[in-house]
């Protein structure tokens, strides 16, 4: 028995006690029969260095969380709009400004049709929202369209939802980032010259932000989302009642403003000018991947979110693109002030405190768009991860329950394409939102097969809203990469059967070990009846050397040490030390006139093989590695090169075992 309570007879028949016993009780605590449960204490490094980095990393990402604190880190609606919302909410600010740039070159008078383009952008918002709606309630354990694909459709199409989301994830830090830095520059213009830098440092801030956890990162970004909003209503409603009263008139154009065309308006030109502004559209999907993230009831508590972000993007989006087609506002070249930018210089007045604080607020929330991808892109990785579509380790999550490994790879991604693609917007837009379309249209399809499943109260009118909006956002898509094709959307067409490939062939790799390490219901184990022998390599005789000898003979008898030397006269010497000091463990040495190690090792043992009688089955050659462990890891450079050069080349040999033995220094 391993803790808890014993009974102890006393001297008289009537005299027992209890003994309560605690095992290592500063590292466990005692849950059950032969089960413990580690606390803090048992985590803590035992060296000096080690700590140290222990409470740099607290300092840094926060103390460790243990898995019954996972509760306290969920998130509130008023957090997790700031969380999974600032996405969708500060597309806003860039949104309408790609509509402009395309209507631009019909002319003044195609302006005022950006804001009928804005209303048709507003409608599918609706009915997308509508559809995600019944997403989270359908499929309150997260995954989004990945999973709703692959429940109802089939695993390849999940697998195009998962492929298609990871890049657009991508996508959203890279383009918000940018953005962000575009809005600075309005207010800064010399900020230009330093936006990759800005990038780098922006995108690290963010990743270690939700290193530390869901509930901090909620807190840092609540306040700058709030902020944004408020204002940007501010400016939608000054405008809205200017134009009202007549008070609104246009400006005259910036100086380094894009120049009017004379291109005449026609069905294309419309559609390119939607299939620029359905940026709008990026991170709806969001929320109703991270419902787990939710408080309870999780699923209305996200569906309820998913409202109020709809409500806020489309008021938002629809109000500044009627304020700058009233007040003549038209886009400006690379470096130029940004359109909302402007729109807020007009309404609050060029260097006013509201127009700087907006223009700060704006700068912030687009930053934090990109955590929206932040906490998308890790939840979806570790469900792919669970599938066996992705490496296992983007399912372990951190000391702060995050999952460390999908923050990580996201941030190293995005900052490379933000590199390659020299911070500029306009030259990430064409590779943005494709693949939201994607997975917009799988899961509308999907729900619809779901309902027609399930059947459960009110599933006529809600196959109804799925399949509107799969209809919808099929269009959508076939316009997106009709018109950005050339533009570089092709690259996003390119990747997602990469992808899927991928996944696919690590989903195989996972498949076949399984099935070579899978061990039979019906088998019961019984101690091994196999032969074995223990063969000891060993580089001289030092301590190291004799106790890995003497773990060779605890494990059978069948024990001989093995020599490789280049030169015959240090062998003979070893040798007769080795004889003398350790009697009745015999020694092979083999000569290498090649210098060799690792041949003249891995030949021996062959030999060692073809000698196993015919008769036996499964035998066994446990090959001992004496190890020495430095105390400095300086120190770790000087020693143990030959045991991992051997450790690379026999791990994986047929019928053999490696056990390595570990030499401290005052053993």
């Amino acid at each position: 028995m391993i803790g808890g309570r014993r009974p102890i007879k006393g001297r008289k028949p009537a005299d027992r006690r209890v003994r309560v016993e605690r095992p290592h009780a500063p590292y466990f605590r005692y849950a059950g029969p032969g089960q413990l449960v580690a606390k803090p204490a048992a985590n803590v490094p035992l060296t000096p260095g080690g700590r140290f980095v222990a409470r740099v990393r607290a300092l840094v990402f926060g103390r460790p969380l243990s898995n019954e604190e996972e509760i306290g880190e969920r998130l509130s609606k008023k957090k997790a709009l700031a969380i999974f919302s600032s996405d969708a909410i500060s597309s806003s600010a860039y949104a309408t400004e790609e509509i402009l740039r395309v209507l631009v070159i019909a002319g003044a008078g195609a302006l005022f049709l950006s804001i009928h383009v804005a209303a048709a952008i507003a409608i599918l918002l609706a009915v997308v929202s509508l559809s995600y709606r019944q997403v989270c309630r359908a499929y309150p354990n997260g995954g989004g369209a990945y999973v709703v694909a692959r429940t109802n459709l089939a695993p390849l199409f999940g697998l195009i939802a998962a492929a298609a989301l990871l890049i657009d994830y991508v996508m959203t830090v890279a383009v918000s980032t940018a953005s962000a830095i575009a809005q600075i520059q309005s207010v800064i213009p010399s900020a230009y010259n330093v936006r990759i830098e800005i990038a780098f440092v922006s995108i690290g801030l963010i990743m270690i932000a939700n290193l530390r956890g869901l509930r901090e990162s909620g807190n840092i970004f609540a306040v700058p989302t709030y902020l944004f909003i408020g204002l940007a209503l501010t400016i939608v409603a000054i405008g809205a009642i200017r134009i009202v009263t007549g008070s609104a008139v246009p400006l005259p154009a910036e100086p380094d403003a894009v120049r009017l065309g004379t291109e005449p308006i026609g069905i294309l030109l419309l559609l390119k000018a939607f299939a620029g502004g359905s940026v709008a559209l990026t991170g709806v999907e969001a929320i109703a991947n991270g419902v787990p993230a939710f408080k309870p009831p999780e699923a209305k508590n996200a569906a309820n979110t998913m409202t109020a972000m709809a409500v806020l993007l489309a008021i938002l989006f629809v109000g500044l693109t009627i304020v700058a087609v009233a007040y003549g506002i038209r886009p400006t070249l690379e470096g130029g002030p940004s359109v909302v930018a402007l729109a807020a210089q007009t309404v609050f007045g060029k260097g006013s405190g509201l127009f700087v604080a907006f223009a700060a607020s704006t700068a912030l929330i687009l930053f934090l768009a990109a955590n929206t991808s932040f906490n998308a892109f890790p939840r979806l990785a570790a469900i792919l991860a669970e599938d066996g579509y992705m490496p296992r380790q983007f399912s372990f999550r951190g000391d702060r329950l995050a999952y460390s490994w999908g923050i990580a790879l996201l941030a190293a991604i995005a900052f490379l394409l933000l590199w390659i693609f020299r911070g500029d917007t306009h030259a990430l837009i064409p590779l943005y939102s494709v693949g939201v379309f994607v997975c917009f249209t799988l899961s509308q399809i999907g729900m619809v097969r779901h309902w027609r499943r399930v059947r459960e109260s009110g599933w006529q009118w809600r196959m109804t809203i799925n399949a509107a909006g799969a209809l919808l956002t099929a269009v959508v898509l076939g316009v997106v990469v009709y018109e950005k094709f050339a533009a570089g959307a092709w690259l996003v067409v390119v990747l997602v059967p990469l992808l899927v490939g991928m996944m696919t062939f690590i989903r195989r790799q996972y498949e076949r070990s399984s099935r070579e390490l899978a061990v039979r219901p019906d088998i019961v184990v019984r101690p091994p009846h196999r032969e074995e022998r223990v063969v000891v390599p060993i580089p001289g005789l030092d301590r190291a050397a004799i106790q890995a000898v003497n773990v060779g003979r605890a494990i059978d008898p069948d024990v001989r040490a093995v020599y490789i030397s280049e030169d015959p006269a240090s062998a003979q010497q070893v040798r007769a030390m080795f004889e003398r000091q350790v009697p009745g463990v015999p020694l092979v040495v083999v000569e290498s006139p090649f210098r060799a190690l690792v041949g003249p090792l891995t030949a021996y043992l062959d030999v060692l093989d073809l000698a196993w009688p015919p008769d036996k089955e499964d035998p066994v050659t446990i090959v001992v590695l004496p190890e020495f462990v430095a105390r400095h890891w300086w120190d770790r450079l000087l020693y143990n090169q030959s045991a991992k050069r051997l450790k690379s080349a026999l791990l994986g040999r047929e019928h053999t075992v490696i056990a390595d033995v570990p030499y401290r220094r005052g053993h």
